[in-house]
């Protein structure tokens, strides 16, 4: 699924990205390989550790500072104090029982033409079985059954790369 989003940055020329959900920056790394070299991208993960690993992988990789912002503290928190339409792909890893949440800020951050890249969206193999009911994969159901009928806003697409990525076009 790396491969694919940076394709996916990499197709839209992105200039500014935001990632929720840095991780261990692996999926950082591959986004920023996508993006346009003037370009800058904001991973935010609640993770402490996340960030500390994540920041080391960027040194590892000789990646300038200037090209990343990565920020510890509630996603849903950040995502709501950044810019109206200024960036360009919004990628949703984390924190997804809260899905819609962010998907209504992604919605708002995102330029018309942006792309909102859900990763993980099979959750497992869990979200296509009615019987799963824990909290991630009703909420992530919920998210593909709400983008399907916001039809006006979203025009979407669900891959089978890695556990599957919705990709939805604004």
């Amino acid at each position: 699924s790396g491969a694919f989003l940076k394709y996916l940055a990499e197709l839209i020329s992105a200039q500014a990205i935001v990632e929720v959900g840095t991780g261990s920056g692996v999926g950082t790394l591959w986004l920023l390989k996508g993006m346009i070299n003037s370009g800058v991208l904001t991973t935010i993960d609640d993770e402490v550790q996340h960030s500390q690993i994540a920041k080391e992988a960027m040194l590892d990789a000789d990646i300038p500072s200037s090209r990343y912002r990565l920020i510890t503290n509630s996603p849903l928190e950040v995502m709501r104090k950044l810019a109206d339409r200024a960036y360009d792909l919004v990628v949703l890893r984390s924190n997804q029982e809260i899905i819609l949440d962010q998907i209504d800020e992604a919605k708002r951050i995102l330029r018309t033409g942006g792309v909102m890249a859900i990763d993980r969206f099979f959750g497992g193999g869990k979200v296509n079985d009615p019987a799963q009911r824990d909290a991630r994969s009703v909420a992530l159901r919920d998210a593909g059954k709400a983008l399907k009928m916001d039809d006006e806003t979203w025009s979407i697409s669900l891959n089978p790369v890695g556990d599957g990525v919705l990709v939805a076009t604004k």
